[in-house]
């Protein structure tokens, strides 16, 4: 057993509550209301006006971290086939070729990260069009209202990583406005209607082996994750994922997307980490809404652990690299574990592979004795450089 495992910590909610002293449970378990009051939030800025001057030539979110992602999703919900394409700038400098003919968006939940308020300074000079959302009474908002852009208020409901449908939906609202994302109000609110499923099994009170975020924490304690995707989508999923381990639990995860990761992340199977006994599982169908199936270790050694987000809708070639994969890590003794996506709509799909993960990382760390919230090493990281 790794240091400082104690699944004991998942078995009792007291225990569970203790270990989680900052609320990140509660936190991720507010997404469903996020997506209504965001749909609020949005109206009542007038986010509509941004159709007065037709469809862009191009979106760039602008934002970093858990506001950052926000941008991927829209790109997901938007789909390959969007009109326009839809791109996220992580960084300070704005590309050259982003002018008047386009939209950027500003996402900060703070509404005082550096990197986005400089991009967005930027964009504002050049011209472009301009959405804000982020923390209301922030420099954000200053910004917002000296460059005239439309601005969305966002309430954080404690870190800006667990805010991720407050911030989000504008944007998907903000596309829908442009023509760009077919996202009608049934959707908005069945999405909501699966992310509260989703808290339901995965609840505190939920015993470990009925609570598939439980089930999988532990599964995943010791190992080493590889986080594959299956389609663009669920690759967005597969990063917030990785995201997730490295700010919840503090714990590594390495990033992939198929078919990319079958050109070089699958030679990991033949290396150290991936050396040990022979595990198998009994195969389920990744459309199964319920696809969750794990591969025990049948020895004390841990090494890689593949994780592979699937999709409705896969190429058929990527769905057989998929396949193919799962066996030939099972042949080399890698842990093996998949997640489906619930629902049809983009939307409903994204959102249930990233609630069901961000529940995973938040029971890893409170079964590491690891307190979920806090990020001190990104603080001091910005005191160093401040």
């Amino acid at each position: 057993m790794i240091s400082g495992l104690d699944p004991s910590r998942l078995d009792d909610v007291a225990a569970a509550e203790a270990a989680d002293p900052g609320g990140m449970l509660r936190q991720v378990a507010s997404s469903a209301a996020q997506v209504r009051e965001a749909q609020r939030a949005a109206a009542e800025a007038g986010i509509d006006r941004l159709a007065e001057d037709g469809r862009p030539r191009a979106i760039v979110i602008a934002g970093m971290g858990g506001s950052g992602i926000s941008g991927d999703v829209l790109a997901a919900v938007c789909g390959v086939g969007c009109a326009v394409p839809v791109t996220t700038v992580r960084g300070y400098r704005l590309p050259g070729w982003v002018g008047a003919a386009d939209l950027v968006i500003a996402v900060s939940c703070s509404g005082k990260t550096e990197e986005t308020l400089e991009v967005a300074a930027e964009a504002s000079r050049r011209g472009c069009r301009l959405l804000f959302v982020g923390g209301p009474d922030s420099p954000l908002a200053e910004l917002s209202d000296r460059s005239r852009g439309v601005f969305v208020p966002v309430r954080s409901v404690g870190q800006p990583r667990s805010t991720l449908w407050g911030l989000t939906i504008p944007l998907v609202l903000a596309a829908r406005t442009l023509g760009l994302a077919d996202v009608p109000e049934m959707v908005l609110e069945s999405t909501a209607a699966l992310l509260e499923d989703v808290a339901h099994r995965c609840r505190p009170s939920s015993e470990p082996f009925v609570n598939p975020a439980k089930r999988m924490a532990l599964d995943l304690a010791g190992d080493v994750p590889l986080v594959w995707g299956a389609s663009p989508l669920a690759a967005t999923a597969a990063y917030r994922l990785c995201c997730q381990l490295n700010e919840n639990a503090k714990y590594p995860g390495v990033f992939g997307e198929v078919p990319e990761a079958g050109h070089n992340q699958v030679m990991a199977f033949d290396g150290h980490f991936g050396r040990g006994a022979t595990r198998s599982a009994p195969s389920s169908s990744p459309s199964d809404p319920d696809d969750f199936f794990r591969d025990r270790v049948d020895d004390p050694e841990h090494g890689l652990h593949l994780v592979l987000m699937r999709d409705v809708e896969e190429h058929p070639q990527v769905r057989k690299r998929c396949d193919a994969s799962v066996d030939i890590a099972r042949d080399r003794g890698v842990a093996v574990t998949q997640i489906g996506a619930e629902g049809e709509h983009p939307l409903e799909r994204i959102a249930t592979l990233i609630a069901l993960a961000d529940y995973v990382t938040v029971y890893l760390a409170i079964a590491l004795g690891v307190d979920p919230t806090p990020v001190p090493a990104i603080q001091e990281l910005k005191a160093r450089i401040a």
